[in-house]
């Protein structure tokens, strides 16, 4: 007697809260940025610090690829969006702020 029933089956009737939503939004944009700056890190390790210093060098990790461009762009919005999240799950911490659900 095999029976299809869901593992959960409180999980298609479950309604994702704003709040966590938000929290699962700011650990991915976290983790992006960690991995920007290893990856960063690595590439001062790579090539030194004295390459910062040529004009060349940004002019050719600046202005080579609209790749580059467009992952700078992401990253800003990434940096951001994780810093005013920051704050706002701050103030709502210490009870400045306050969200209410929409039912």
């Amino acid at each position: 007697m095999n029976i299809l029933r869901p593992l959960s089956p409180h999980l298609p009737i479950y309604k994702p809260q704003l709040t966590s939503t938000f929290s699962i939004s700011h650990r991915i944009s976290g983790a992006f940025l960690a991995t920007i700056v290893f990856f960063f890190y690595l590439l001062c390790l790579k090539i030194g610090l004295i390459c910062f210093t040529y004009e060349n060098f940004y002019q050719f990790f600046f202005y080579s690829s609209k790749l580059i461009l467009i992952s700078v762009e992401i990253t800003a919005l990434a940096l951001s969006y994780h810093l005013y999240n920051g704050v706002r799950h701050l103030l709502t911490d210490f009870a400045f702020l306050e969200l209410e659900e929409k039912d």
